[in-house]
Order: C-alpha cells, then structure tokens, then sequence
C-alpha cells in the first residue's frame, strides 16, 4: 500500500474559550504533540493571543477523528474546518507539532475568513513567515 496516497489534511481555525486562561495553551500544545505523535500525525499550530490556526497531517483515518476530538475540547469555541482533503506528501516531516505564536493579530481573523485553497494558500504565507 502506497501510505502517501493514504494523507489526509484539515485546516482548521478555533478561539481560545473565553474563561481559559492563556497558560492553557501551553497544556494544549504539550498534550498535542503526545496525541500526535501516538496517531501518526504531523502539522502547525499557531496562536495569536486569541485564535489558534492549526493544518493536521496524516492518515486519514486518525486526521479526522482528531479534529472530532478538537471539536468537542471545551478550550475551544468557534472551531471552523477551512480546508480539509488528500494530501500527496507531508509538509512538516521533522514536528509531530510544531507551535510557533504570529507577531501579525490579524493574520488569523484574515484567515478565517478564506476557506479551501485561498485558506491554504493564507496558511503557507503566514507559515513562510515564522521561524521554526
């Protein structure tokens, strides 16, 4: 079987839950790269302050009960998929997550805004320009 025929990507923004402190995101990101590393799956979470913007990479199967699993995280509201589809190679071969915050606050909220490939198109930018 060809396991690169079997990625599967999800691009998805969410908010910080209103009543979470900021020091959660730090749990989150640690218990992240755990979960990811367990299922197979590599990507990028940003954080502004407010929103996180994450792209999830890997089996399809494991991807998408993944994003359940975010879907139902009372640390997150507002969770919005932006782009989601087969993926012919990874792009983050070396992060079971990496994290990185965006010095630019609206980067996100742009982002948000975008869905399928002008979504993907907004992530690579914003991707371009951190320093992982």
């Amino acid at each position: 079987m060809n396991i690169v025929a079997t990625l599967y990507e999800v691009l998805y923004v969410s908010t910080l839950a209103p009543e979470q402190p900021l020091s959660v995101v730090a749990d989150i990101a640690r218990r992240a790269r755990q979960v990811n590393a367990e299922l197979g799956i590599t990507g990028l979470l940003i954080f502004d302050g407010q929103r996180f913007c994450q792209q999830l990479e890997g089996p399809q199967k494991a991807v998408l009960k993944l994003i359940e699993r975010i879907r139902n995280d009372a640390r997150h509201v507002n969770i919005e998929v932006l782009h989601h589809g087969p993926l012919a190679g990874r792009r983050f071969h070396r992060f079971s997550l990496a994290f990185s915050t965006v010095e630019d606050v609206d980067a996100l909220a742009r982002m948000e805004q975008l869905d399928g490939d002008a979504a993907l198109a907004a992530f690579e930018v914003v991707r371009g320009e951190l320093v992982l």
